[in-house]
């Protein structure tokens, strides 16, 4: 009777751990949608909403740590009960590195809207960023769900990010060639379009600990990339290569 009780106070505990994950997780969305919409729209207003509300995810992935550790040292669960607990760990670590993408992208709209736009680019960049949303819902929905085929189609799909920043990544280079005077643009947007593909990465990551959470075994971590800048040096050095991981 007191391992039963045991048990569904560990439920009840995790199932609250996961409703914070959810939480996290739609205003992970949100920010990427409003980062890159922001830029679209060349509206700061809406760019500072979003950096600003990347306290309130930074908030949730520390509470989200303390009730793991307290679940761990209350409950003491079982070994597949501790992959559970250690997977939402994770999983909010991979989501607080999103939300800190989302709020670089943000942060670079207020440079950018002060310098004519570069043809085509914002648009472009917000459908990367939809793309990235739509990979992180289904991860999440994944997570809920325990569905490891929807997490592997998510896996698979980073490939698709890749390619569209591959293409904006040779877009850029060609508008800066064409006219020097597009370099600063050019460079800030290449750093928003990198921002996107890490982000994608991250998603990544969480789909793989569905799967792990699933089945007990990790997914090749020699999956292969599709962003070919960061091994062809040869392709403009200082954007391949450029530190997208700024965060103040």
């Amino acid at each position: 009777m007191k391992e039963q009780h045991i048990a569904s106070a560990f439920d009840r505990d995790l199932e609250a751990i996961q409703a914070r994950i959810m939480k996290m997780g739609g205003l992970v969305e949100a920010a990427i949608l409003e980062a890159a919409q922001s830029l679209e729209d060349r509206d700061e207003e809406r760019a500072e909403t979003v950096r600003a509300g990347d306290r309130a995810i930074d908030e949730l992935e520390e509470m989200i740590n303390e009730d793991c550790a307290r679940l761990i040292a209350l409950r003491s669960p079982t070994a597949i009960d501790l992959r559970i607990v250690l997977s939402v760990m994770k999983i909010a670590g991979n989501l607080e590195r999103i939300g800190d993408y989302a709020k670089n992208m943000a942060k670079r709209t207020g440079v950018l809207i002060q310098m004519s736009p570069i043809e085509g680019s914002h648009a472009a960049l917000r459908r990367m960023a939809r793309e990235v949303q739509l990979m992180l819902k289904d991860a999440l929905d994944a997570y809920i769900r325990r569905d490891a085929a929807l997490a592997a189609d998510v896996i698979q799909r980073d490939r698709d990010i890749d390619q569209m920043y591959n293409a904006l990544f040779r877009e850029f280079l060609t508008f800066m060639l064409e006219d020097p005077r597009n370099i600063t643009a050019c460079m800030h947007l290449h750093f928003m379009a990198k921002n996107n593909e890490r982000m994608g990465d991250h998603v990544t990551s969480i789909a793989e600990q569905v799967i792990y959470l699933v089945s007990g075994v990790k997914p090749d971590e020699n999956r292969p990339k599709g962003d070919k800048t960061s091994v062809d040096p040869s392709i403009a050095p200082t954007m391949a290569y450029a530190d997208t991981d700024e965060d103040d």
